[in-house]
């Protein structure tokens, strides 16, 4: 059949099997990615079943990775590129931001480099220092880049080929604690054309927004249910694209609802909710009947394992913050 149930992290890995299928020249490269099959088993069977030469075990050097991924893409190879962990891209930061986001403008859109960066990022897995961290709005805030992160399986099965056959850079963040969610997926299903730029409405409502992507849209719909049952109804939008942001769905839900929260992991200081918050505020000044509000991280580092639950968005922030916009 085609439409299986899987997790999230295989439908990642049905998405990579179905480009290295479909495109010789798309090759994985990354730290233990082949044998091992990854950290997380995402490229788990990969290697064995295209060879050393398309699935490539790295040394232990990020900013290599990324560097030599880009002179691939250069000579006309389509890379993905695997960081094992959201706080190890920083070594390849700059070659991220500085040259990945910046070839095809300074060619004057002669180069194009479609080197594709998955990171797997967030918290909720009591990991360790630099394990947990959400760092997307250090990449969305350099022009050149698209910044995407599925929530559901299918979106990460499309959302991941359609990444692979873009013709810009595309940092793909992969939200860890959800990597075992199951969900069904249509492994027959064409890749759709504007997975990697729309929000999507996932849950209609009347009284407020909830705006999410990643691993904090099942922390939405979970609100969604818990203010249903109190007589609250909250449309849920799954941002999906951080950039570019979607912003003409999320305010034509707000203009619907006339209220808005934003949840991410990531802090709220300078976040992507803050850039939402904004152009909402701008967009919907006349319908918004209560501030934008946001619930994320805190502008502190992420703490150790015992207590990141009180650092993360909980149902409770998401709800005590639809109150403070429902009191208005």
């Amino acid at each position: 059949m085609s439409t299986q149930t899987m997790p999230l992290a295989k439908a990642i890995t049905a998405g990579l099997r179905a480009t290295l299928e479909g495109d010789d020249k798309v090759m994985l490269m990354g730290e233990d990615i082949g044998r091992l099959g990854g950290v997380f088993r995402v490229t788990d069977g990969l290697q064995k079943d295209f060879g050393e030469h398309r699935v490539v075990d790295t040394p232990l050097a990020e900013s290599g990775i990324v560097g030599t991924a880009i002179g691939l893409a250069m000579r006309g190879y389509r890379p993905v590129c695997e960081i094992q962990f959201d706080g190890f891209v920083f070594p390849a930061f700059d070659q991220i931001t500085t040259q990945l986001s910046k070839l095809h403008s300074r060619t004057g859109g002669r180069v194009q480099v479609p080197v594709v960066i998955r990171i797997p990022y967030g918290g909720g897995i009591g990991a360790v220092e630099h394990h947990s961290e959400s760092p997307e709005t250090l990449f969305a805030h350099t022009a050149g880049l698209r910044v995407v992160s599925p929530s559901t399986p299918q979106d990460a099965y499309d959302m991941i080929r359609a990444a692979v056959a873009s013709p810009d850079p595309v940092v793909f963040f992969e939200p860890k604690g959800r990597y075992w969610t199951k969900g069904d997926v249509d492994l027959d299903a064409p890749v759709p054309a504007d997975v990697l730029g729309t929000a999507r409405v996932v849950r209609d409502g009347a009284d407020v927004t909830l705006v999410a992507y990643g691993p904090t849209v099942a922390t939405a719909l979970s609100a969604a249910d818990a203010l249903a049952a109190e007589g609250t109804s909250a449309e849920v939008v799954d941002l999906r694209s951080i950039s570019p942001m979607d912003v003409p769905t999320v305010a034509a839900s707000v203009r619907r609802t006339g209220r808005c929260v934003v949840v991410h992991e990531a802090p709220t200081f300078l976040g992507a909710g803050a850039e939402l918050a904004a152009r909402i505020s701008e967009e919907c000044f006349y319908s918004l009947e209560a501030p934008v509000l946001r619930v994320g991280g805190f502008h502190a580092p992420y703490p150790v394992a015992k207590i990141e639950h009180d650092y993360l968005p909980s149902v409770d922030r998401v709800l005590d913050a639809v109150d403070r916009a429902l009191a208005h």
